[in-house]
């Protein structure tokens, strides 16, 4: 699979950390590394889409942008499986009980997605739509 203007592998190395809580061990894991190209244990590919673009806008305006590792279901074993640079994405995987690990963004693919949303345009902003026809005027009362 050849690089493409939406898709680059990265390389995921994760790591367990042993802790205990109240005399409990407990399995934490983390992601050791994030290398554009795919140097580490598993190789990831990111894909960027259309529809995600304000999630890439908002994770490079946070000052702190993260990627986000999905990881095997929540309480298992750790096994990369899939990543994002959505944190709506990363979210929704949360929400059906998946492990989520996130580290730092690394420049290049901070650069990249920038190019992405510089080729594509911004995404368009939402506007809210009333429920229903007439919801939130003042109506007119006959006096």
């Amino acid at each position: 699979m050849t690089d493409s203007h939406n898709l680059r592998p990265i390389g995921v190395t994760l790591a367990a950390r042993e802790h205990r809580i109240q005399g409990f061990r407990a399995t934490q894991w983390q992601v050791a590394s994030l290398a554009p190209g795919g140097q580490g244990d598993a190789t990831l590919w990111l894909q960027l889409t259309m529809t995600e673009r304000a999630a890439y806008r908002f994770n490079l305006a946070s000052g702190n942008p993260r990627l986000f590792v999905r990881a095997g279901f929540a309480g298992g074993p750790a096994e990369p499986t899939a990543i994002t640079a959505s944190q709506d994405v990363a979210a929704d995987w949360m929400d059906g009980e998946q492990q989520v690990l996130e580290a730092a963004m690394p420049l290049a693919i901070q650069i990249w997605i920038e190019a992405y949303l510089a080729r594509h345009g911004e995404a368009p902003a939402e506007e809210r739509k009333k429920k229903r026809k007439g919801a939130g005027r003042a109506r007119e009362m006959d006096t």
